[in-house]
């Protein structure tokens, strides 16, 4: 269980992936915390993001001004680079992925090669330190495929809903078998799977958090991978809006610093390893639909909105039943949707020249 009593120590963490989104609000809160940080990162978002270097940079210059916070430029596939920073953490936090799920279908060589082996190189540097690694892993709710699809909805005007055994959320023990799970989600189940037995296997202290939306500041959302963060700078840049679907996708939203909070929560805490549902839960929900009418009043007009195919192994709804975390770290998310929303919004309007 989480403790707010047990000592804070100074500790040595990594963080793979260190200048992505949810890798750079990680190493921030330990440089805060006055931990001596590394940021692992091989700078590959700027081919995600169409060579746009000043966006894919953006965190790693960033982060490269605190004092706390070593920067490594490297890749986790390069098993030698690794595993020296793996060795000498006390915590790693493996954020470090191909993220984009149509990315995943159109070349699943590197999405393997990143997700699978990349995780594989983090556990197999852990187990050869000789050493007992505390290690966060961010899985994806993806690793349960169109499974979730079959669940029983409820459909109103501007969204799906979950109903019978599944309205409080899709739990850890969920089905991942005979379902479509694109490559991507074969991938960061394969990691997710991997992860879990080398916790039982060699003693290592292992979370596993299967992700649903995260958002917030310093997230370059696109069309493909981060929909919260890729609306809101669409319709404040007046870039083409694509709603895949009919816009009634329904999806719990968490704000990064909550999910950070949970993870050093893992951290600090005496549990030896487990699997947790992360999202904002059943209160923390937000439609496509809904995003587009919160992003209209706050900018005050219309946003022009297309409409195409649903994109392949799509789901409907997905909501993190996150009791287990909940019950294990005596932890709650702090910024609802609409706040994290403006917060968003905000860092997109002092942020102009990053698009």
């Amino acid at each position: 269980m989480y403790d707010p009593q047990l000592p804070i120590l100074n500790m040595k963490v990594l963080v793979t992936g260190g200048a992505g989104f949810v890798g750079s609000h990680a190493a921030e809160h330990y440089a805060n915390a006055g931990d001596d940080v590394v940021v692992y990162d091989n700078l590959s978002r700027a081919k995600l993001l169409q060579q746009n270097d000043t966006n894919a940079r953006h965190n790693w210059e960033y982060l490269s001004a605190r004092k706390e916070i070593a920067m490594v430029e490297g890749d986790v596939r390069d098993y030698d680079l690794l595993k020296p920073y793996v060795a000498d953490a006390d915590v790693i936090l493996h954020t470090a992925g191909q993220t984009a799920v149509t990315t995943s279908v159109t070349d699943p060589e590197p999405d393997f090669m990143v997700n699978a082996l990349g995780t594989f190189n983090v556990l197999e540097a852990a187990r050869a330190s000789g050493e007992q690694k505390t290690i966060v892993f961010c899985s994806t709710n993806k690793v349960y495929g169109d499974n979730v699809n079959d669940v029983e909805l409820v459909e109103s005007e501007k969204r799906y809903d979950f109903a019978g055994t599944y309205a409080n959320g899709i739990p850890e023990s969920f089905d991942i078998d005979l379902c479509k799970h694109t490559p991507y989600g074969c991938s960061k189940l394969t990691a997710d799977l991997y992860m879990q037995d080398w916790a039982r296997l060699y003693g290592h202290r292992i979370g596993v958090f299967r992700m649903s939306c995260i958002y917030g500041t310093r997230q370059f959302g696109f069309e493909d991978q981060g929909w919260v963060a890729w609306f809101t700078i669409a319709a404040m840049k007046g870039f083409p809006v694509t709603i895949f679907g009919d816009g009634k996708q329904v999806r719990d939203v968490l704000y990064v610093t909550d999910l950070v909070e949970l993870y050093d929560r893992f951290v600090r805490s005496d549990v030896p390893h487990g699997v947790y549902n992360t999202g904002g839960g059943v209160d923390h929900t937000l439609s496509l639909l809904e995003l587009i009418d919160l992003l209209e009043s706050r900018l005050d007009r219309k946003i022009p909105v297309t409409y195409d195919d649903w994109r392949p192994s799509d789901q409907k709804v997905y909501i993190s039943d996150t009791t287990a975390s909940r019950a294990a770290f005596d932890w709650t998310p702090a910024i609802g949707p609409a706040e994290g929303v403006e917060k968003l919004v905000q860092w997109v309007l002092d942020n102009p020249d990053l698009w």
